[in-house]
């Protein structure tokens, strides 16, 4: 047998088999199941909601993520119901 035969043999014995599990609740017994980007995407433009990136200046954001701490609905919320009274109020 070759050297070469011999460390792929090795190797092989690393793995596990194919198709076996890993352990279960290695993480905790029941751990959260969070949805895939692409189903958290479908979520959120079922709901009417678009990505909008900008860019802040630190104080600022560090103030938006202070008014969100004790929000149910996060920084999103927060965001989203400060540029409605801002846009409001121009408005009038």
């Amino acid at each position: 047998m070759k050297k070469t035969d011999l460390e792929k043999l090795q190797g092989l014995r690393l793995k596990p088999p194919p198709g076996a599990a890993g352990a279960p609740g290695q993480f905790g017994k029941n751990p959260p199941q969070h949805p895939s980007r692409r189903e958290q995407r479908e979520v959120d433009r079922a709901a009417g909601l678009v990505p909008f990136a900008v860019k802040l200046n630190e104080e600022l954001v560090a103030k938006l993520h202070e008014l969100a701490k004790g929000r149910e609905g996060g920084l999103n919320e927060v965001v989203a119901e400060l540029l409605e009274k801002g846009l409001g109020s121009k408005a009038k």
